[in-house]
């Protein structure tokens, strides 16, 4: 049985972060997570400064399915099942190693599934100790009062033939990305629950929700839903367009697994982090994808800890699936949060100008028709209209060469090109000179004075709500400062 227990599909990241649940419910403030590489030898180990364990209380806690998940447990606890420690640790190692300290008092047992299967008569045997040779491995904890240290040896689902070091080290890059994502909400603020370090350096918080940023277009008030289980919390947010942020906090906000697959949902239990991103099966006809277009979508979702059976909560909790009963209600709240988001992203962030709240005006407008949409160039934008005010006799040329542009947009091109590189085309003169900008505004500039009559005043306003110089303001307030 335990060997078929291995294959529930536990990451390294997630079945760590398994074993840091059983360290917040005992109390711990700080949880070390070291990884040790010494090839075939390699080790990882977790030690916490909770209250530790007994000799009964050890016992217990090593054996499988110690808990029933239809038990009443305490409103912190992180755990269902009684099977998270094992499990996820097997799903890594096979040799685990429990060391722990209560009142000043010690204790170790381990599991050895080598000896187990060289042995298969002598039964489910535990182990007391470490394993000859791995006394010192658990040294951390001598001296404490309290604590408890979990030992990951034989890693032979982690240190695979041909595993070297640079893939170890990049293992622990991944998992210290998971860990500052899962347990994000523990780790931040000035008071946080949690300090976690890895390998010795503290694990920075990635909060999903860019929090307090000052480009953030949306955030929703978090609205409470009464169940029978407790009340069940959401909040909505829609993050900046790729153009409000720098490269390194574009890069940082994406997420581990990137903007695209970031975007959705994000289940709590107890501030800890169990599905983080994806539509929980909710949708209209058929489940919501993760797209592109709602990729600045993310949500906040907050479940108390009694809710496990009605959410399906998994044994590895990464699976979550609201009840029927809540299904109307999140797709309420999603489906606006994702047209939300999705102007954002069409729109690349462009807020509406301050002035008198007045629309920004736009090269291309969409008309919808019976058989579908259609992208049309808007001859009222400033640019189009002084070439048509202005060409005369040739202006059904030049209507016929707008036509052609409309009927020839790539559409399928730039939306494959998105999909496959994760990224929007640059438009709106992005990555350009600041001297490109003026060289083009000063040309549409001019025309608004001598051709329509504008005051300077008069065309600077009208051109700071003209797409794409309404983001520029600087350089539009300097327009015809030398008149």
């Amino acid at each position: 049985m335990l060997e078929a227990l291995r294959g529930l599909g536990y990451s390294t990241a997630a079945a760590l972060a398994d074993v840091i649940d059983n360290s917040i419910s005992a109390g711990a403030g700080e949880v070390h997570v070291d990884f040790t590489w010494d090839g075939q030898n390699s080790r990882i180990a977790v030690l916490d400064d909770g209250r530790g364990m007994d000799d009964g209380e050890l016992e217990s806690a090593m054996r499988l399915g110690d808990k029933n998940p239809l038990d009443a447990r305490a409103a912190h606890d992180l755990g269902r099942f009684g099977m998270g420690l094992k499990t996820a640790s097997f799903s890594q190692c096979r040799r685990l190693t429990v060391a722990t300290v209560k009142d000043g008092s010690a204790s170790c047992l381990r599991w050895d599934l080598d000896e187990l299967a060289a042995n298969p008569e002598s039964g489910w045997l535990l182990f007391e100790g470490p394993a000859p040779g791995s006394k010192p491995f658990i040294a951390s904890l001598k001296g404490k009062t309290a604590g408890t240290l979990v030992l990951w040896e034989t890693l032979d689902r982690v240190v695979t033939p041909g595993y070297t070091s640079d893939d170890y080290h990049d293992l622990i890059d991944n998992v210290e990305s998971h860990l500052a994502m899962v347990f994000h909400r523990l780790l931040q603020g000035p008071r946080a629950k949690l300090r976690l370090l890895l390998n010795g350096s503290p694990v920075a918080p990635w909060d999903p929700f860019m929090s307090g940023h000052p480009a953030k277009p949306w955030a929703s008030p978090t609205t409470n839903h009464p169940t029978d289980y407790g009340v069940v919390s959401v909040q909505c947010h829609v993050l900046p367009h790729r153009d409000k942020l720098t490269n390194a906090e574009f890069e940082a906000s994406g997420g581990p697994a990137g903007w695209t697959a970031q975007q959705g949902f994000y289940v709590y239990r107890n501030e800890r982090l169990l599905v983080a991103g994806g539509w929980l099966g909710l949708g209209n006809s058929r489940a919501w994808n993760r797209e592109e277009a709602h990729r600045l979508a993310r949500i906040r979702l907050d479940i108390p800890n009694t809710a496990d059976a009605d959410w399906k909560i998994d044994v590895r909790k990464s699976t979550a699936r609201p009840p029927i009963s809540l299904r109307p209600w999140l797709m309420s709240l999603a489906e606006n949060t994702r047209e939300r988001a999705r102007h954002v992203f069409a729109y690349r962030g462009t807020p509406t100008p301050a002035q008198g709240n007045t629309p920004v005006e736009q090269v291309w407008r969409i008309d919808r028709v019976k058989a579908g949409m259609r992208y049309r160039i808007d001859e009222k934008h400033a640019s189009v209209a002084a070439v048509l005010a202005n060409v005369g006799e040739l202006q059904p040329l030049v209507r016929a060469m707008l036509r052609v542009i409309e009927e020839t947009v790539p559409v399928q091109r730039i939306w494959l090109d998105t999909a496959e590189n994760k990224e929007t085309p640059r438009t709106g003169f992005e990555g350009e000179p600041n001297a490109a900008v003026i060289e083009v505004a000063q040309v549409l500039f001019d025309d608004l004075i001598e051709r329509k009559g504008l005051s300077i005043e008069e065309a600077r306003k009208s051109m700071a709500r003209t797409e794409p110089f309404q983001k520029y303001p600087a350089l539009v307030a300097k327009l015809g400062s030398e008149k």
